[in-house]
Parts: C-alpha cells; sequence; structure tokens
C-alpha cells in the first residue's frame, strides 16, 4: 500500500483547556516543556499541570500552552515513528504557525519559543492599550460577511474579518461596537453570531504596535535558509525559507486565510493526509468541512498514537 504524503498541521489560540498537558507528562518527550521554560522564563509544566481555566485566558500564557503541547506531541510522534509517510508540508493556524515553522526546521526550539513569548506578550500589551473583541459568523458565505463588515466599517465602527476558516465559518475582529453591529445584523445574511472570548481584537490593525514588537524579535532569529515547505496564514502560499520576518508580522494585522490554507496543503503541496498535533480537534473538523475527502487524523494525546 502507498504511502501518502503528510501534512502536519497544529491548532491556535482558543484550543488550550486545563490540565492539557496531564497526557503527556509519562512520555519521554515532556522534556521538551524543560526546553521551553529555559527559553521563556515560564514554568511550563505547570503551566500545562496547573494553570486554572481563567488564568490560561491571558493571551501569552494561552500561546505558550498550546505551542507546548503541540511540540511535544510532534517530539512523541516523531520518537515513536508513528508518522506513517513522508511528511512534505507543514501549516499552523495563528500562533500554530510558530509549531508548523519549528516541526519544518524553521526555527529551533528555543529559538520559535522565544519568539511566541514575545508574540503573546505583545499581542497582550496591544490589547491593553487599545480594547477589542472577535466573535464568528457561522453558515453564511464569505461574500456575504465581507460585505456586512465593510457596511459597518462604512458607517464608522472598527471591525475586519480575521480568520476565513472553513466554508460557513468566518471570524471578525474589531471593537466591541463594531463587532456588536455586526452580531446584530447577522441575521439578515443568514448568520449566527458567536462571540469568542479573546482578550483583543486579533488579526487587525489593533495589533499593529503588537507587530511592530514582533518584527523586531523576529528580525534579531535565526532561521535556516532552507527548511520544509509552511503554508503562511496571510496568503496561503508555502514558503521553504526565508520572508518570515515579513510574513509573521503581517500575520499579526492581516486574516488568517486558513480555508484556502487547507486547499494549499492538499492540492499543489500533494498531502494525501493531514495530521493534526496539539490540543483539541478544532482543525480536523474545518479541514473536514474544506476538504471531505482528505483523511485527518487528530493527535491530543499519546493514546492517539497507539
Amino acid at each position: 500500500m502507498e504511502r501518502r504524503p503528510i501534512g502536519l498541521v497544529f491548532p491556535g489560540q482558543g484550543t488550550q483547556r486545563q490540565a492539557m498537558g496531564a497526557p503527556w507528562r509519562d512520555t519521554p518527550s515532556w522534556s521538551v516543556t524543560e526546553e521551553i521554560s529555559e527559553a521563556t522564563g515560564e514554568d511550563i509544566a505547570d503551566l500545562l499541570l496547573n494553570a486554572t481555566t481563567e488564568h490560561l485566558r491571558r493571551t501569552d500564557l494561552a500561546q505558550l500552552s498550546v505551542f507546548s503541547v503541540a511540540m511535544i506531541a510532534h517530539a512523541e510522534a516523531v520518537r515513536r515513528g508513528a508518522l506513517d509517510g513522508p511528511v512534505v508540508a507543514c501549516a499552523g493556524h495563528s500562533l500554530g504557525e510558530y509549531a508548523a515553522l519549528t516541526a519544518a526546521g524553521a526555527f529551533t526550539l528555543p529559538a520559535a519559543a522565544a519568539l511566541v513569548a514575545a508574540r503573546g506578550r505583545a499581542m497582550r500589551e496591544a490589547s491593553g492599550a487599545r480594547e477589542g473583541t472577535m466573535g464568528v459568523l457561522v453558515a453564511a458565505p464569505l461574500d456575504s460577511v465581507e460585505h456586512l463588515v465593510d457596511s459597518v466599517r462604512e458607517d464608522g465602527a472598527d471591525v475586519w474579518v480575521a480568520n476565513v476558516n472553513a466554508p460557513g465559518q468566518t471570524v471578525v475582529s474589531g471593537s466591541p461596537e463594531g463587532v456588536a453591529r455586526v452580531a446584530d445584523q447577522a441575521p439578515s445574511i443568514g448568520a449566527k453570531f458567536i462571540r469568542l472570548q479573546v482578550g483583543g481584537a486579533f488579526h487587525s490593525p489593533y495589533m499593529a504596535p503588537a507587530a511592530e514588537t514582533l518584527a523586531a524579535a523576529l528580525k534579531d532569529t535565526a532561521a535556516a535558509p532552507r527548511h520544509l515547505p509552511v503554508v503562511a496564514n496571510v496568503d496561503a502560499r508555502p514558503y521553504d525559507g526565508g520572508g518570515w520576518t515579513e510574513l509573521g508580522t503581517r500575520q499579526l494585522t492581516s486574516p488568517v486565510l486558513w480555508e484556502q490554507s487547507v486547499r494549499t496543503l492538499t492540492g499543489a503541496l500533494g498531502c494525501g493526509r493531514l495530521v493534526e498535533l496539539g490540543p483539541g480537534r478544532t482543525l480536523a473538523g474545518l479541514i473536514r468541512r474544506i476538504e471531505p475527502g482528505v483523511e485527518v487524523v487528530s493527535v491530543d494525546g499519546p493514546a492517539a498514537l497507539d
């Protein structure tokens, strides 16, 4: 039987949950927590085992915790030889892009962990300086959502499309007033609105100060000149060396083109199987809506590797 090319995908902020490190604690790859702790100055083991749900809502800690679990899952999958086929590409949703870049060999684990810590802090500071929020529109086509968002913005309220996740699932981001107006008008385009429990207006112009801080950190971080292709959030195109300072900076203020990224993985890059590594199964759900014919597996605990 032919071994199908594999694409590795990594989830982003919002997938964190209390004690999500517990299933991994007794695996050899738990040592990844020590390496990330050393690089970031945070007690990662304590964060993954003992942090409360409320504590994990903090942007910087949420991002570090999700990144850490993704890296443990990846390390254990590689250690066990559980990836049954050649890995040909990686992609990550928002924060998950840093796990993808690490798995692809673009950044070392300590370098990527330091970037994730810097990114989380910068986004938290930007959110503190300018209040923002986000919400999901379900069941409406993208063009209808874009038209609604444009009309609300033309009326003077700040709101933008932040994530194009899957057919019928689009996230908006902006001021509380702008997002509330979109929520009020969602029924007019046949959409259901779900407010997200996030600390700011991510992937919108409100993150410009964070992007400036992150650009400096990315510029100072050594990246491999060549690596496995990583599909970028900002344009859904694969990159296999260079350009990540600009791509990572733009990502904070641009929409995450996840639907298109999955199509790049399964189309141009030829991935016949996608493996989600990290907490939860959010990406697997989105992928099944984007490409129902592709096989997708979620590795959210060691049992999934047996």
